[in-house]
């Protein structure tokens, strides 16, 4: 049987992708920040070194050192539960439950680090980084507190910027200034606590 140029399938431009390379470049651009490498000493040789590829291989994937870094640091953000609106207790209690694991891992504080700490020396990547990665839970987090404006089990004079901050706020505090976790996530019992204590503020009088 003959194959015509009709039906022979195409084959891609360039060399295959490996998932394997692009999982240990992730991988080792990740332990560099974890390091408390900052985003200058950050090198694409350093990451090289530590995946254990060549340079080439790096810039055939990402262009830049600063799309390898929104790259890498998006793969520390796990998708959100699905808040499915029964009660906000219930959606704030998943919320607190992803922000607390993150807190609790020594990479996932490193996107909320960078985004702290790096403005002033690279404010493009910064905002790049919190478009991405941060901005995304932020407006979940709206929309779940708007919901509850409209519901009324939220105050009506809710001020939406601080009560974000307070939700988000609260458990990451807990998690540096308890030690609770560390590795691994906060007690069972933190988030339901929490819960309690944020709907005593944020529910109406």
């Amino acid at each position: 049987m003959t194959t015509t140029d009709e039906t022979r399938p195409a084959r891609p431009a360039g060399r295959p992708r490996s998932a394997k390379a692009e999982r240990a470049i992730i991988e080792a651009t990740l332990d560099l920040i974890g390091e408390r490498a900052s985003l200058s000493e950050l090198s694409i040789e350093a990451v090289a070194a530590r995946a254990g590829v060549g340079k080439t291989t790096i810039y055939r994937r990402w262009s830049s050192k600063e799309d390898l870094v929104v790259d890498a640091l998006a793969t520390l953000k796990a998708p959100l539960p699905p808040l499915e609106g029964r009660s906000v207790r219930a959606d704030l209690a998943a919320y607190l439950e992803v922000v607390g694991r993150e807190a609790c891992d020594v990479r996932g504080r490193c996107v909320m680090n960078i985004a702290m700490n790096e403005t002033d020396r690279h404010p493009q990547l910064v905002e790049r980084i919190r478009q991405a990665v941060i901005r995304p839970r932020q407006e979940a987090l709206r929309a779940l507190l708007l919901r509850g404006i409209e519901t009324g089990e939220l105050r009506p004079d809710l001020d939406l910027p601080v009560a974000m901050a307070a939700v988000v706020g609260s458990m990451i505090w807990y998690v540096k200034s308890t030690g609770s976790g560390e590795g691994g996530e906060p007690a069972e019992d933190v988030v339901e606590r929490m819960v309690d204590h944020l709907m005593a503020g944020l529910a109406p009088r």
